[in-house]
């Protein structure tokens, strides 16, 4: 029995494809823009020297390319998750690291493997579009989750700041220096807005809607009935600051409930195709008695439908909205 290792080898080019593509966007941009980073971009940006106005225009920028895009082909269904990544590269550059990772994935197939010229090809566009595609979609997750849990300090922070006397817009300046990435910049952003005439209101607006979050919809709604009918702000902050940490606190306990369902949804998804793969490793001949038969293409189309459905299934089992 001779055990094949291409498998692994198509698994290792691909992890090697991801680190290089956030090697690339580390050495192109600088750690700045590492979310792990203590001081948030837009103040390190400034300290290196740049303008108030260059860097409100480079981050808005940054922020609004993607959705400009999705007129693109295959690129629609990229520019959404980029978007809530705030990844720097724009849409051309995205395109070219693909088409850059890609041929990289070919050579080393090509050293590594045995595999025809049309199997490399095929693997290597797939490994430099998936690529590239799982790696922003790690980072929108990333991003978007710090974004939650910095949002209800945010708003604490703010609250502060009104019952010392400061009004909003210090407030907001006060959290873009005090709040990390990622949401320091976004604050910093507004608040770069408002100080150039934008209404705060449809600024926090704005943001809410490009990230699609519902907690910064309650802060952007909270600022704008303010402004039109007045009231203590402090006060309405103070709450809504309460309301979001409890939502934070029970989404937490029910992504705990129902982790254990995920990972068996997981679990249940991929065991078959991995025992596929460890048969025809293991054993390359295990259907040739079957393979020839008229039925054998209509059971696979078949199971392979119901392994299709039952991935949605048992994600639409444990997607619970909080």
């Amino acid at each position: 029995m001779v055990i094949s290792a291409e498998p692994l080898i198509y698994g290792l080019i691909f992890v090697a494809v991801l680190v290089l593509v956030e090697g690339l966007y580390l050495t192109v941009f600088g750690k700045s823009i590492s979310l792990n980073n203590r001081v948030n971009r837009r103040l390190d940006m400034l300290e290196k020297g740049k303008g108030r106005e260059q860097v409100l225009e480079q981050l808005r920028k940054e922020m609004s390319q993607h959705m400009k895009s999705q007129q693109v082909p295959l690129y629609a269904l990229l520019a959404q998750k980029a978007q809530k990544a705030n990844i720097a590269f724009s849409p051309t550059q995205l395109i070219m690291v693909m088409v850059l990772l890609a041929a990289v994935a070919f050579v080393a197939l090509s050293q590594a493997t045995q595999a025809s010229l049309l199997v490399r090809a095929i693997v290597a566009v797939g490994m430099g579009i998936g690529g590239v595609f799982v790696w922003v979609n790690g980072k929108a997750k990333k991003r978007m989750a710090m974004i939650e849990e910095q949002l209800p300090d945010a708003v604490e922070l703010m609250v502060r700041s009104l019952r010392v006397g400061h009004p909003f817009s210090s407030a907001l300046n006060i959290v873009a220096k005090e709040v990390p990435d990622p949401l320091g910049s976004e604050m910093g952003v507004i608040a770069d807005e408002s100080a150039y005439g934008r209404d705060v209101g449809d600024a926090l607006k704005g943001m809410a809607e490009r990230l699609d979050m519902q907690d910064l919809r309650f802060l952007a709604v909270a600022v704008t009935i303010q402004q039109q009918s007045g009231g203590n702000l402090a006060e309405i902050l103070d709450g809504l600051a309460k309301v979001i940490r409890s939502r934070f606190k029970l989404f937490r306990r029910v992504k705990a409930i129902t982790a254990e369902a995920k990972w068996s949804g997981m679990f249940l998804s991929g065991f078959p195709l991995v025992a596929l793969v460890g048969i025809n490793v293991i054993s390359p001949d295990y259907y040739a008695d079957v393979k020839d038969t008229g039925a054998f293409i209509p059971a696979c189309l078949v199971v392979a439908a119901f392994l299709v459905v039952n991935i949605f299934v048992m994600k639409a089992l444990v997607n619970i909205k909080v």
